[in-house]
């Protein structure tokens, strides 16, 4: 799998995503159902967004392993919060970490939605290549 990212302006260099994704020779495509912050058991935490990122980030590394492949080949990764200023203020220290472990450059959305199932703040949606 070959894969280049474009970003021509420079104020995308300070942002987590890249502006797009070009990939080339795939031998695998997995398209993620949102994941959210679901114990084992299938129960919605009921916690702070901070503490469903964290829940949510391992469900998707975990989903992604179990699946045959891995974060780092995320090319598409969409958020979906009801508060984009609590996601900005209070989990960045998250999500960054995330970013930079995994060495995902990837094409985001960020969208902030009235509900998500449950009493959920944050779903993360994502398209993983091999």
């Amino acid at each position: 799998m070959e894969k280049q990212t474009f970003d021509p302006w420079v104020w995308g260099k300070n942002t987590n995503s890249v502006q797009a994704v070009e990939v080339k020779n795939v031998t695998g495509t997995l398209y993620c159902s949102g994941q959210v912050a679901l114990d084992a058991n299938g129960i919605p935490s009921n916690d702070n967004m901070r503490s469903q990122l964290i829940q949510t980030i391992q469900n998707l590394e975990h989903l992604i392993s179990e699946s045959g492949y891995e974060c780092k080949n995320i090319i598409r990764l969409n958020v979906y919060t009801t508060s984009t200023q609590e996601s900005f203020t209070t989990c960045m220290d998250v999500y960054v970490p995330f970013i930079q472990k995994h060495g995902i450059q990837q094409a985001t959305t960020l969208l902030e939605v009235k509900g998500l199932f449950a009493m959920l703040t944050v779903e993360l949606e994502a398209t993983v290549v091999k």
